[in-house]
């Protein structure tokens, strides 16, 4: 199987904590020939898109570790055809340039692409989780999305609530979170202008959403695969840090879903596949959803430690039974056709 990981660069990955490589070394291992393609190497030729793709090459026999893989592997560039591509892993931290995925929407008929790309341009902001009308209420915290400064200030003046969460609607990794206190009024102003006045002339959406008590505690990262649940992990901030995020400080720990938490995952699960987000992360806290990330979703290295498991066998094995599927259908509509030829031609004949 030919698999393609596009990525923001091979130098950011990082052999104990990238998940993206991990997904990468066990497809070399089970003997996958395996690219890395960068986002800025997309290009089309006489009408067909192509990647200047980077081939993982490993001379010898692959290392079963991660950090001595990563050490020998060289990268060999080659210019490839993107539907000569059996699967595209799309594993780049948002915001993504939507003209990427129009590349990718010239193969998706003939290569498999992780996440369905409608399904991407559906979910990878924030506001994903207003279209969870049937989880909603109790299981979704208070949230207002706008770029409207007055609006904000309303919502916060006309609030019993003493503490808020005022983030950019497309940051990732935590970048950005601050805590605002009600009573600082004085300062609000700044804050808003800060986040959502740009220097280039355009406002910013910013996400005002209600603080939840159980946030001090760190919040939980859940992996899922095919809507279903592959692991979890708690994240616990620093003790001087409102964000949980690994990147942002935080630690990882190991944790054990509430059987009220995998009743709202099993109300999410359907959702995600309906829209085609196969490989999803969920942050929650408590039994509230927070973020659906389905671009870069992170979590393997640390479940793996944490549990003693190797969730990228899974990831890979669910990729390639993708594949194969694709590949079946493929093979009878050609029987199809075939067949419809043969009967055309026999008709032809007939007369």
């Amino acid at each position: 199987m030919r698999i393609a990981f596009l990525v923001a660069d091979w130098a950011d990955l990082s052999p104990t904590k990238s998940s993206t490589l991990t997904l990468i070394h066990e497809s070399v291992l089970r003997g996958h020939r395996v690219y890395v393609i960068y986002p800025r190497n997309l290009t089309v030729r006489d009408n067909v898109a192509y990647g200047f793709a980077r081939r993982v090459h490993i001379e010898g026999k692959c290392p079963e570790s991660v950090s001595s893989f990563y050490k020998r592997v060289t990268l060999v560039e080659k210019m490839i055809p993107l539907h000569s591509i059996d699967a595209v892993f799309v594993r780049r931290d948002p915001p993504l340039d939507p003209i990427v995925l129009n590349f990718l929407d010239s193969v998706k008929s003939e290569t498999v692409v992780l996440n369905d790309l409608d399904g991407i341009r559906k979910a990878n902001n924030k506001i994903y989780t207003t279209s969870f009308h049937g989880i909603s209420g109790s299981a979704l915290p208070e949230t207002h999305v706008s770029k409207n400064k007055d609006y904000l200030k309303r919502v916060i003046r006309e609030s019993d609530r003493e503490r808020w969460i005022l983030k950019p609607l497309d940051g990732s990794g935590g970048r950005g979170v601050i805590l605002i206190e009600t009573k600082a009024q004085g300062s609000m102003n700044s804050l808003l202008d800060f986040y959502i006045d740009s220097s280039h002339g355009q406002s910013n959406y910013v996400i005002l959403q209600e603080y939840l008590e159980g946030a001090v505690d760190g919040d939980i990262r859940v992996l899922m695969l095919g809507g279903e649940y592959l692991g979890a992990y708690q994240r616990i901030p620093a003790p001087d840090e409102i964000r949980a995020n690994i990147h942002a400080g935080g630690t990882a720990h190991a944790v054990t879903l509430t059987d009220e938490q995998h009743a709202l995952l099993r109300k999410i699960g359907p959702v995600l596949m309906e829209d085609g987000l196969h490989f999803v992360g969920l942050d929650l806290i408590g039994n509230k959803l927070l973020e659906v990330n389905v671009l870069n979703p992170g979590g393997i290295t640390n479940i793996n430690r944490l549990k003693r498991v190797k969730l990228q066998r899974k990831v890979i094995d669910y990729v390639e039974r993708l594949v194969e599927q694709r590949h079946a259908k493929r093979s009878e509509l050609e029987i199809r056709l075939t067949r419809m030829n043969e009967l055309r031609e026999q008709a032809d004949r007939a007369h």
